[in-house]
């Protein structure tokens, strides 16, 4: 392949010798070099708070890579080549001076520039603003921003308000990598395509729908950072949210950024408000306690690093959220997320609703009933599980599972959500990230329940490190007849 047809670009990655950094961004970029070759003078500039030496940068990326990397995706002769991309300097975000360092690094105003916010959003304008008046953003610049943007609404606002001074809307790019997940992009042809599925996706034939995000990792050592958040800002109104919306909306009229954007929209205008009295009824948070994980012991939140011994942050959020709209009228959609909970696992359930005159002598129950199991980590898959007749005598039923995994018709390895995200910014593709009135409409859903809690005195209940989560969360279905669905055996809690 010719040098002149590689990727050319410019990467300034702010956080670039950060946790998200390391773990995430990198390898995928490395990976993006292994699949789409770069232009020989392509720049990748990480961005970090104390100077280092190139070498020393160098040497941790490459441990990093080694430790986050399938086996398979690593060479060394790869790496050599990739690194030759790479560069490191220290900037102090809030010194636009310092800043000076950039300018002879980027000195070509015809490839596209990219700026990757990997920092607290808390920094973002003093970023852009030095970045402003340095000269520094050019037509073709790009900025990604990570979430959570804000800690609220009226934050969320002012960022994108002060971030407009700088960036126009097509250039800003908030990112959410769930969405660049194969299998969440899958859901739109499987939905969308295939009559099948279209004509069921209704309240007429899905009794409910389940979203879980697990971790069995507590904060790691981001303390400080998680008390300032809490599972409700990382996760819920970004990642859940957004899955949520992917599986409610109407069918765009087609595939164009904005209008998978704008059916998006409508299911966030559509949610039900949760105030009041319904807050304490439908959401449940918990705060995880000493445990056990795969047989190892592990502490209580409160006994992390940088966490207040009486901190009421929470780590685990479960509720039941409603649709107002012709589509989804009466169907519930229930939301949970948490750390230190038994495996790391993103899964969603669509369980349809039971066939009204059942003839057979096999009690049906729950696991009778056909689920759409839709799986995006650990492994990414989607099963369909049916009924069928074991083999034998008689007529015995039994679940079987449908795979409709593209993976299983091929060895091709799928990209990774940030790879395929961050090859989309590079080529100016919005249409897996986040428009600004989706993120306000979130945050405008999520305010009042962050008010609710930060008004009570009550502290978030207790689960013991390894559960499912607090008691609330299994009583949040059980009042309603119904059982969290618990990995590819189908078994509820």
């Amino acid at each position: 392949m010719k040098d002149s047809s590689n990727l050319l670009f410019d990467l300034v990655l702010f956080g670039g010798t950060g946790d998200l950094a390391m773990r995430k961004l990198l390898p995928a970029l490395y990976q993006l070099y292994r699949t789409t070759p770069f232009h020989s003078q392509t720049r990748i500039i990480a961005v970090g708070r104390t100077a280092t030496s190139k070498e020393a940068f160098l040497h941790r990326v490459q441990d990093k890579l080694e430790q986050h990397l399938p086996a398979d995706s690593w060479d060394r002769v790869s790496w050599q080549q990739f690194s030759k991309h790479l560069n490191c300097i220290a900037i102090e975000a809030d010194k636009t001076e310092s800043y000076r360092e950039l300018i002879p690094l980027l000195d070509d105003d015809d490839r596209p520039r990219t700026f990757y916010f990997s920092t607290h959003s808390s920094l973002y304008t003093a970023i852009a603003s030095s970045l402003g008046a340095l000269g520094l953003i050019n037509a073709n610049a790009r900025v990604v921003l990570e979430k959570p943007i804000g800690r609220d609404l009226g934050t969320a606002k002012t960022i994108s308000g002060q971030m407009s001074n700088y960036f126009t809307e097509s250039q800003i790019y908030r990112i959410d990598h769930y969405l660049g997940k194969e299998t969440v992009q899958n859901l739109l042809v499987l939905r969308f395509a295939n009559p099948l599925f279209e004509s069921l996706w209704n309240h007429h034939y899905i009794d409910h729908i389940q979203i879980t995000i697990s971790e069995a990792i507590g904060v790691e050592g981001r303390g400080e950072f998680y008390e300032e958040t809490g599972a409700l800002r990382d996760i819920v109104q970004n990642h859940l949210l957004q899955l949520l919306c992917m599986l409610a909306m109407e069918p765009p009229a087609n595939i164009e950024p904005d209008r998978i954007r704008d059916e998006k929209l409508k299911v966030l205008y559509a949610l039900q408000p949760l105030l009041g009295d319904d807050i304490s009824r439908y959401v449940v948070r918990g705060q995880y306690a000493p445990g056990t994980i795969a047989g190892k012991p592990c502490t209580g939140y409160t006994e992390e690093e940088g966490v207040a011994e009486n901190s009421t942050i929470e780590t685990f959020v479960a509720m039941k959220v409603m649709i107002d709209n012709m589509r989804w009228s009466g169907v519930p959609f229930y939301l949970r997320t948490g750390k230190r909970l038994p495996n790391r696992s993103c899964e969603i359930v669509v369980q349809f609703k039971e066939v009204p005159h059942w003839i057979f002598d096999t009690p049906r129950g729950q696991l009778m009933s056909n689920q759409l199991v839709i799986t995006l980590q650990p492994d990414e898959s989607i099963t369909l599980r049916l009924c069928g007749k074991r083999l034998g005598p008689g007529i015995d039923v039994r679940t079987i599972d449908l795979n409709l995994n593209p993976k299983s018709r091929g060895n091709k390895r799928s990209a990774d959500a940030y790879e395929r995200l961050l090859l989309d910014v590079i080529k100016g593709d919005q249409t897996l990230f986040l428009r600004q009135d989706e993120l306000e409409q979130a945050w405008h859903w999520v305010d009042p329940i962050l008010e609710t809690w930060e008004r009570t005195t009550s502290p978030p209940e207790h689960y013991a490190s390894g559960s499912w989560g607090p008691a609330g969360s299994t009583l949040l279905l059980a009042k309603d007849g119904r059982l969290w669905f618990e990995g590819a055996n189908g078994q509820g809690n």
